[in-house]
């Protein structure tokens, strides 16, 4: 258990990267592939490169406000969800902070829209840094981020 953080079944993250202060985030060890709630997604070019942008309501139950990130694309998955379907997602590449922890992580765009929470942690996120206790929520205290 050496260096990694006991946490909850849920806790509170920020993405720094995509300017995203505070999101709630399930912490999936079903899932291994994390996902981000993203109800438009549009691409550009930028410098040669495939980028997305896309739009986000990271607070819960609050769609008045919109969060607009950018990011690259690093590549384009099929993922199967929890209903069994398929869905080609683009991956993009993020800063994923927990408290005082911070590491950089694949993340697939989907719209989550209906779902409990705006984003999922999945297994290959975690490895090597988490470990859950499924009865717990919040173990991690949130550290608001710096201006």
């Amino acid at each position: 258990m050496k260096n990694k953080m006991l946490v909850g079944w849920r806790e509170n993250f920020s993405l720094p990267t995509l300017g995203i202060q505070k999101i709630k985030a399930k912490i999936d060890t079903g899932a291994r592939t994390s996902c981000l709630h993203a109800f438009k997604i549009e691409t550009f070019d930028k410098n040669g490169q495939l980028w997305v942008r896309f739009w986000i309501h990271p607070r819960q139950h609050d769609i008045e406000f919109e969060k607009v990130c950018e990011a690259e694309v690093i590549d384009q998955r099929s993922v199967r969800d929890s209903g069994g379907h398929e869905e080609i997602r683009y991956v993009i590449k993020t800063t994923l902070k927990l408290g005082p922890q911070a590491w950089d992580a694949e993340i697939t765009l989907t719209n989550r829209e209906n779902m409990a929470f705006r984003m999922l942690l999945g297994r290959t996120a975690m490895h090597g840094r988490i470990i859950v206790d499924p009865i717990e929520s919040y173990l991690i205290p949130f550290e608001e981020p710096q201006s």
